[in-house]
């Protein structure tokens, strides 16, 4: 059974990287564009693993985040925040929002798909 892994992005070059990429891994993605569609994507899809953009349209990544970690239905998946933000501080407020993990863009693949598989065989999501 292949895991599955919502990925939360609003730049659509990205968003295929990062579809094109899992599903070569074997990974079943689901995608949302911005924070208010990946709280309830996270919600009705239950997946493995959520990879989160911080700076999105409408609901920023973190904003997501908290809400998706204080939801007793979501708060055991694992989210790993994406973003292009690597800066002092930033780490530790996407950690501070309850990322479980934090990828600078532009991502390394190596990296991603090390963390997204960790992540995965652990079997924290349901």
């Amino acid at each position: 059974m292949s895991k599955k892994v919502l990925v939360v992005e609003d730049d659509p070059k990205n968003l295929k990287l990062f579809r094109d990429l899992l599903q070569r891994f074997g990974f079943e993605v689901t995608e949302a564009t911005d924070g208010e569609m990946g709280v309830e994507a996270a919600r009705s899809g239950q997946p493995d693993l959520i990879l989160m953009d911080i700076m999105m349209p409408k609901m920023d990544g973190l904003e997501a985040t908290r809400i998706i970690k204080a939801d007793p239905e979501t708060k055991h998946i694992p989210v790993v925040a994406l973003t292009s933000f690597a800066m002092s501080g930033d780490r530790e407020r996407a950690l501070s929002a309850g990322c479980d993990d934090y990828i600078a863009k532009p991502v390394d693949v190596h990296q991603l798909i090390g963390t997204v598989q960790g992540f995965c065989r652990q079997g924290v999501g349901k």
